[in-house]
This record gives C-alpha cells, sequence and structure tokens, in this order.
C-alpha cells in the first residue's frame, strides 16, 4: 500500500467543499472522519437483486450494523433486474435531477456498469479511496479492477467474487466433464440428463461464453468490443458445438429450463446429472440446507473458468452519498466479507486477500472445506467485453429460442 502525504482537516475540507474527487480528498486522516460524520442520520437506498432469501438475510444483517455502530440508516430496494435500477437513474438524469436521486447505492456488474459508465451515471471514483479497500486482493482476483473487461477506474466497489462451476453426485457420475468438449461425450453417453438455462437468463449466457472462449483459441477480439465480422467469426464454432450438444440434452434442446434453481432441483431429484452455478459454494450450501446428497461434489473446466467480480457503485445524483461509502466500505470489512462468505449464512466468495489478513481477522474465514466445496479453483477466464452479451443472446435466441 502507497502512503500518500497527508492534507490538514481545512484542506480537506476546502476540497470536499469543492466537490474534489474521492480520490483525492479522502486521502487524508480528517476526510473519512469527516464523511462518517456527514453520513450520521442520512438513509441509504440500496438496490440490489431480491430473489434470494439468504442475500436478503445478510443485507438485513448489513443495515442493523450500519445503524447500530454509524447512524446510517439502510434499506433494501429489492430489484428482479438490476436495469431497473439503471433506468431510473438514466430518466432522473434525462430529467435533469443532478442530485436528490432515488438510487444511493446499487448492486451491479457486467453490461450494467458498462452502461452505467458510459453514460456518466455514476459518482467517483471513490471505491479505492475506501479505508477497507486495502484488504482487496487486486493481484491475485484482477476482476476486482476490471468488470467484464471494462476498466473499473474506482467507480464500483468489489464486493464478492464469481467463477462459472459445475457439480454432480458422485455416486451418478464418479468422473466429470472437465472441458465443454468432454462436457459434450459426457451429454451424448447420458442423453436427456444434462441441460443448462435459457439465455438470457445469467447463467445460460454464461454457458455460452465459457463455449465461445474455450472454442476459441484467440480469444483477442472477445476483449475489444464488439463487431459484426467479430462476432461471425468468434461465434461461428460456438454454433457448431451447440447443433451437435442440443439434441443430447434434456428434451432433446427444445425446451430449455428458465432458471438455475430448476436445474437444482431437477438434479436432486435425479431426472438431470449435472448442475451449474456461478458460485463456488453453492453445493455446499445446498448441502447444509439438506437440499442435495452429502456426496455431492464440484469441479471446474481445466482449461479455466469464466469468471467475474459483483460490485457495489453509488449514481452520480445519490442523495445519501457518504451513508453510501460509509455502508460499502463496512460491507469491504473483514468481519463482514467473512460472514458473507460462511455457507450456513451465504457463501459468497471474498474479495479480500484473506492470507494476507491480520491474524486476528483472518481467524473469522473458515479453513475447512465443508462437503460440496470446490476442492481446487482453476485460473480465471476473464468476461468477454460486456458489449458481447446482447449480440451472442440475440443470435441464441434466433437459432434455438423459437
Amino acid at each position: 500500500m502507497t502512503l500518500r502525504p497527508s492534507l490538514s482537516r481545512r484542506q480537506a475540507l476546502t476540497l470536499l467543499a469543492a466537490g474534489a474527487s474521492p480520490a483525492l480528498w479522502a486521502q487524508a486522516p480528517a476526510a473519512w472522519s469527516l464523511i462518517e460524520t456527514r453520513a450520521r442520520g442520512q438513509k441509504v437506498f440500496l438496490n440490489a437483486w431480491g430473489g434470494s432469501d439468504r442475500t436478503n438475510a445478510y443485507l438485513q444483517w448489513v443495515a442493523a450494523e450500519v445503524s447500530r455502530r454509524h447512524g446510517v440508516q439502510v434499506e433494501q430496494v429489492k430489484l428482479t433486474d438490476t436495469a431497473e435500477a439503471v433506468k431510473r437513474v438514466r430518466s432522473e438524469k434525462a430529467a435533469g435531477k443532478l442530485s436528490g436521486g432515488t438510487v444511493d447505492a446499487i448492486w451491479i456488474n457486467g453490461e450494467n456498469f458498462l452502461t452505467m459508465k458510459r453514460e456518466g451515471l455514476l459518482f467517483g471514483p471513490f471505491a479505492e479511496s475506501l479505508p477497507n479497500f486495502q484488504y482487496v486482493d487486486v493481484a491475485g482476483k484482477p476482476t476486482t479492477r476490471v468488470d467484464f473487461s471494462e476498466p473499473v477506474q474506482g467507480l464500483e466497489a468489489p464486493w464478492g467474487m464469481a467463477q462459472f462451476t459445475f457439480y454432480a453426485d458422485r455416486q451418478r457420475v464418479p468422473t466429470p466433464p472437465r472441458s465443454m468438449n468432454e462436457l459434450l461425450a459426457f451429454a451424448k453417453a447420458h442423453p436427456g440428463r444434462v441441460t443448462y438455462p435459457r439465455p438470457p437468463a445469467f447463467l445460460g449466457t454464461t454457458f455460452l461464453k465459457q463455449a465461445l472462449v474455450e472454442l476459441n483459441s484467440d480469444r483477442s477480439a472477445l476483449y475489444q468490443p464488439v463487431t459484426p465480422a467479430a462476432l461471425a467469426q468468434a461465434a461461428a464454432p460456438l454454433w457448431t458445438y451447440l447443433d451437435a450438444l442440443h439434441p443430447q440434452l434434456w428434451r432433446a434442446g427444445k425446451q430449455f429450463p428458465a432458471s438455475p434453481a430448476a436445474i437444482r432441483q431437477m438434479m436432486a431429484d435425479g431426472e438431470l446429472l449435472v448442475a451449474l452455478t456461478f458460485n463456488p459454494n453453492e453445493a455446499a450450501n445446498e448441502i447444509v440446507a439438506k437440499r442435495q446428497a452429502d456426496t455431492v461434489y464440484s469441479w471446474q473446466m481445466a482449461g479455466g473458468a469464466i469468471g467475474n467480480t459483483h460490485f457495489l457503485a453509488i449514481p452520480f445524483n445519490a442523495n445519501a452519498r457518504e451513508g453510501a461509502q460509509v455502508m460499502i466500505n463496512f460491507m469491504l470489512s473483514p468481519e463482514a466479507q467473512a460472514r458473507k462468505a460462511d455457507i450456513a449464512v451465504w457463501g459468497d466468495p471474498s474479495v479480500l486477500a484473506v492470507d494476507r489478513l491480520p491474524a486476528v481477522e483472518r481467524a473469522r474465514f473458515g479453513s475447512q472445506p465443508l462437503p460440496g466445496q470446490l476442492a481446487q479453483t482453476v485460473p480465471v477466464i476473464l468476461e468477454p467485453h460486456g458489449s458481447w452479451v446482447d449480440p451472442l443472446e440475440r443470435e441464441w435466441i434466433r437459432r434455438y429460442g423459437q
């Protein structure tokens, strides 16, 4: 961590009054205390996906702790689609509402971040000025600074990790397929026992991206804004692969489950042999909840697995900027990150460099793997540029979604 010359309280106040970037004034020893003081009494409307009881319960705990410790109220605005909040902020900007916005913080990544960044809808940079950012593993987890191949530049704070993962019952699948081509062979050997969620469901699209990167030896075009020519060339092997795979899938690829939850249930019932997830701890969660057998195990593709970070951002016109920063800083603390990573609470992997934490903080994180937990992660394959998502989904629907 690089130390910077400190500013006096008067200098910090001057910078704050002038609207200077937090990357400048939050370096002052007094500046964070100033943010905490101004945050007290504010109410933060945190817009976050509300489709998980575990996630919602965790956010209720965050709200209680931030209120108790900092006098900041936090209310979760439960979303079914993050794009709802993006649309609201965009509409407020178009209406000239440059302050007093209705969204104070947003759980975000990928295409939604790309949209907000390009349209100037984000406050910051602020993330790397948060006191607890010092614990983030920016070296070992490069996606904490790159979101779907788009540089974050401090406009959102990393909150949790995700990586494409499969799981199955060892009694039914003793040897897992460790590549997309092996998965095709596995599906042919077990017709009707494998499937994936229907795109544009997030995990269904991730399945497409995993195949896309594995089937292209030269991936350079995937990390640039998409063009029709690049799409046609890079996606050609993907469509060939899916043409071969789909007849072997559940219901011969004529129908696809709407969600990974449906696939989890079909695997638990024995209808499917393989489930897929973006949370390496999901199988362990399911075993603890007694929804899957304790012989279920997890694996990732041997050559690497699509991975990303999910983030917390603050809109440009947030009404409670200071409160949002205080809340996000707490959510980056070792205490909050360890609770989030706990299988019994949520099981969302931490963005922190746990092995470099002070011993007392490191002790918060469990050291013994639980049944179902991924034994060893593989290298992260960065998400293709966010601009690839929509055309891939549209073409998938045109070919297979009728």
